[in-house]
């Protein structure tokens, strides 16, 4: 018995998995959604969708469901051998935005907690916009305009990988989410 066949029947069950969990993060987001919209639909008729408060909370919520929005699709692109680094930091910047609205510094125990926290928040937003950056101009960089017309590459060379058909090196999987 060769150890691909033994192996075949557990990568098609995580495949199960992952399509699995695709439709969880749907149905939460769909139970995310109609819960936005009954607390819309409260506050508007309370009138309290004026207080700040409760802004804050409904746009905390928009970015939890935008954040199952990016989850969903890092299962999808994974279980398709797609790239998945820019999705990911994409909601990590996502994750991170939704901690900085919602700081509220009078939830910690003592003001230098509350230092301490804004500043790990800073420093964890400003790694991801760089890693974002870094990733976009990496995607950029691999497809050039140059290298789409005519199969050469960015130095005027036929890329041979490329079949002369000028695509990206990862098989025209390269993301195009600019997001």
């Amino acid at each position: 018995m060769q150890i691909e066949d033994a192996v075949e029947p557990s990568e098609q069950g995580m495949k199960l998995l992952e399509v699995g969990t695709a439709y969880f993060l749907m149905v939460l987001f769909a139970i995310g959604f109609l819960d936005l919209l009954l607390v819309l639909y409260e506050l508007i008729v309370s009138g309290q969708f004026t207080d700040p408060n409760q802004v804050i909370d409904i746009i905390d919520t928009v970015l939890v469901l935008l954040i199952i929005v990016e989850i969903h699709q890092t299962v999808v692109a994974f279980s398709r051998n797609e790239p998945v680094v820019r999705i990911v930091i994409a909601a990590g910047l996502i994750a991170i935005s939704r901690k900085v609205i919602s700081f509220r510094p009078d939830e910690y125990a003592t003001i230098d907690d509350a230092f301490v926290a804004a500043g790990a928040f800073s420093l964890l937003l400003a790694v991801l916009i760089a890693a974002f950056f870094v990733v976009r101009r990496v995607d950029r960089d691999a497809v050039t305009p140059d290298s789409l017309v005519g199969g050469t590459s960015a130095e005027g060379r036929t890329d041979p990988s490329s079949g002369g058909t000028g695509a990206a090196a990862d098989g025209g999987r390269s993301s195009s989410n600019d997001a």
